[in-house]
């Protein structure tokens, strides 16, 4: 019996990492034809992290990417409104990872490919459609480059790994129509730069209209980085977001006068969008939370289930979680509809509440209350929001999110639960 996996994302492939670990036979299939370590930074929480180190890849990790040590906010004047540690250092039993997503991407691929063959992975292959009946699924597969149709792939379940532009939630969901947007633009960028502040922070600066987010990826020497960020800023009405495609080349004359006066003490922002060794430009986009993942022998992941705001770095996490779940309930009910079921209700309310959550801004939200209450900056931050205030929205975004300290650390791993 297999499952067959569509798509080989970070979700998809730590579902096949489990499900292989756990002696369950699955092929996945993988739209592009050769996998390359692209993109840019993104953070793994500890929830997830704890369930990769499960999978041996500890060490792995750490040639990759970095242990985050803390998060700061600040205003859009570059003044400190918040910090806080993070991983080991906020007494987790796991560390927080930054990490260039193509690589770790990369790294999980080529562990599929090292512990159970290159033949259970098929690339150049997307999911077409599906037909099931009583005994399985089987699959239609198609050459998205040469639109030629490949040959079908029959299991006992499919999983919808594909993406935010999903193709199995697109027919199950035929009326959604695109993702929803948050009149949002993003720049990405990675730049060799001086290390800041801790060297191992995720610093946040602005506001939601314009905001700056950037934290190291790698070390290099000389005391410097390879620094990943982020520009945001608001759109006007009517701005033609999806006018090409969601990965396109980003331009500095778009967006760079923007932050043109952003030279902090911290960091000298301008050079670092000048020197960047590539942009790209990204909507803030996300999906609407479904009433239901799993319809019958197919169900949705990652991405395709839950696409959110990049913020509170929380999109890959999920997908982690999302595949070690799924793989226990399988071990638990078999490759049936039942286990399809019972991961849909373990995970899909407690996601499309964190999905909610990052539309308000989630801890983000921290940078326009100060900017509403003191616009022109300020001294003192107390004299704008309590430490107590702060520490209660960071707070109550990690319970939502799934990452409380005390409730991690006190929980078994999702295998074992």
């Amino acid at each position: 019996m297999t499952v067959v996996i569509a798509g080989a994302g970070i979700g998809g492939l730590s579902l096949a990492l489990t499900l292989h670990e756990a002696g369950i036979h699955f092929h996945m299939v993988e739209a592009v034809e050769e996998l390359k370590p692209l993109g840019v930074g993104i953070n793994l929480q500890p929830h997830a992290v704890r369930e990769l180190f499960a999978l041996g890849l500890e060490d792995k990790l750490d040639r990759i990417g970095l242990r985050t040590k803390e998060v700061a906010y600040f205003s859009q004047q570059g003044n400190l409104i918040w910090s806080e540690p993070r991983g080991m250092d906020a007494g987790y039993h796991w560390p927080q990872f930054s990490v260039h997503r193509g690589e770790l991407q990369y790294l999980l691929f080529n562990e599929v490919l090292e512990r159970c063959g290159p033949e259970v992975i098929t690339t150049g292959a997307a999911l077409a459609g599906w037909d099931e009946d009583a005994h399985g699924i089987v699959a239609h597969l198609v050459n998205r480059r040469t639109g030629t149709a490949l040959p079908d792939l029959h299991g006992q379940l499919l999983i919808g790994a594909d993406g935010i532009n999903s193709t199995l939630r697109a027919a199950l969901y035929p009326d959604e129509g695109p993702a929803h947007w948050r009149g949002t633009m993003m720049w990405r960028g990675v730049t060799r730069g001086p290390s800041f502040l801790s060297g191992r922070t995720m610093a946040m600066a602005g506001t939601a209209d314009r905001k700056f987010v950037c934290y190291p990826i790698q070390d290099l020497d000389n005391r410097e980085v390879r620094i990943n960020w982020i520009a945001d800023l608001a759109m006007p009405a009517g701005y033609e977001w999806n006018r090409q495609d969601w990965n396109r080349e980003g331009h500095l004359h778009a967006f760079a006068d923007r932050f043109e006066a952003w030279s902090f003490d911290w960091l000298d922002i301008p050079r670092l969008i000048r020197e960047a060794e590539g942009v790209w430009e990204y909507p803030m986009v996300d999906r609407n939370p479904l009433p239901r993942w799993s319809h019958g022998r197919v169900t949705l992941l990652g991405d395709a289930a839950h696409a959110m705001y990049p913020i509170g770095s929380n999109g890959a996490t999920q997908a982690i979680m999302d595949g070690r779940v799924l793989a226990r309930e399988m071990l638990t009910h078999g490759q049936t509809e039942a286990a399809l079921t019972a991961y849909d209700a373990a995970r899909r309310e407690e996601v499309n509440a964190l999905v909610l959550a990052n539309r308000g801004d989630g801890p983000d939200i921290v940078l326009d209350t100060v900017a509403a209450r003191a616009p022109d900056g300020f001294t003192d931050i107390s004299e704008v929001m309590s430490a107590e205030e702060l520490a209660g929205i960071a707070a109550g975004y990690k319970k939502i999110a799934g990452f409380d300290v005390d409730q991690l650390n006190s929980r078994p791993g999702l295998m074992e639960m």
